[in-house]
């Protein structure tokens, strides 16, 4: 399908034919190959205008901690109040073949079969941060067809999955009710970023779930006095990051969950911080892809590609540093 022909199917077209233009983009948007490329950014331009009126949510935790049900009772709650919900669902790749097992949308049965959700599995293919290369683009493809809640679930690998917090609105972090000791509740990380740590499974042992809570508010408390100076506790403008207790499985104290979001949604625009939040995330979005094409570009050189080969050849034989070799691999790109 044309750019064109994708707009119209996701703009426009009835359910059937918009999920179909969505599969077709977000799988056109993470083809590497350049006339693909050309194309995706042609498309993403055109959305544009159809952008941003979504919540999204970014959801977090390592595995085991109840993420797809949760994000499941999350998505029908939501669809009986009216809303749609589209989910994209990042599952790790492995290291030595490659290949992911997207098993996120089997794990949401009953979302998954529900004409007002749209689930996508993406393999993360070795991009650091929980989240796949094209989560950004995705999320306007979401937007466009009118899914005004976007959900990103991480890849769940543990403290250094902060990527997901520097692309959506509100970054939630669940929490197993044994997860540690106060030690473990300062750690830096994805902790210091949450604007919502949810307990999970508190239904298992409740007091257990009671002491999880009270270590994490202390320690929220802590980081926003000496860490992310958004979480300041003196100032009454702004959002400050809370802790509640859920059974996703029971479906109890989801009701609970999207009234702290909502209410974080109005304050914080307010304020004026989410509108300045998506502003920077679409700034380092800039660069980060940047970052990328200069990498592309300088491995497509041509002084470079003929000596590449040759230069590492010499750096796994040990006769040349590898800082050398960069610097003169960087000078051939020059």
């Amino acid at each position: 399908m044309t750019p064109q022909a994708l707009f119209e199917g996701i703009v426009k077209g009835g359910a059937a034919q918009q999920r179909r233009a969505m599969a077709k983009a977000i799988t056109l948007l993470e083809s590497t190959r350049t006339d693909h490329r050309a194309q995706g950014d042609e498309l993403l331009t055109s959305l544009l205008p159809h952008t941003g009126g979504s919540l999204r949510l970014g959801i977090s935790g390592v595995p085991g901690v109840g993420k797809s049900t949760f994000i499941e009772a999350l998505g029908l709650y939501l669809i009986g109040q009216g809303h749609r919900v589209a989910v994209l669902a990042i599952d790790p790749s492995s290291t030595v073949s490659g290949g992911s097992i997207l098993g996120d949308k089997t794990r949401m049965e009953h979302l998954s079969v529900n004409e007002r959700a749209y689930i996508r599995p993406s393999p993360s293919s070795g991009t650091l941060g929980g989240v796949a290369e094209k989560t950004r683009e995705a999320m306007l493809v979401c937007e466009a067809a009118g899914y005004d809640v976007v959900i990103v679930e991480t890849v769940g690998v543990g403290q250094s999955e902060t990527a997901v917090s520097g692309m959506t609105d509100m970054f939630v972090l669940l929490q197993l009710p044994n997860a540690g000791d106060d030690l473990q509740a300062i750690k830096k990380g994805v902790m210091e970023l949450a604007d919502l740590v949810v307990i999970n499974k508190a239904d298992i042992d409740p007091d257990a779930a009671t002491r999880a809570r009270a270590q994490i508010t202390s320690s929220l408390r802590l980081l926003g006095l000496h860490g992310n100076p958004d979480h300041m506790h003196h100032d009454a403008k702004v959002w400050h990051p809370t802790v509640i207790q859920i059974s996703a499985l029971l479906g109890q104290g989801v009701d609970s969950f999207w009234a702290e979001v909502s209410r974080f949604r109005e304050l914080q625009t307010a304020n004026g911080r989410l509108a300045a939040r998506r502003q920077q995330q679409a700034r380092a979005w800039m660069w980060e892809r940047i970052d990328a094409g200069l990498k592309q570009r300088f491995r497509e050189h041509p002084s470079v590609r003929a000596s590449l080969d040759d230069t590492t050849r010499r750096v796994l034989d040990g006769t040349l540093p590898a800082s050398t070799a960069a610097r003169q691999l960087l000078a051939l790109f020059d």
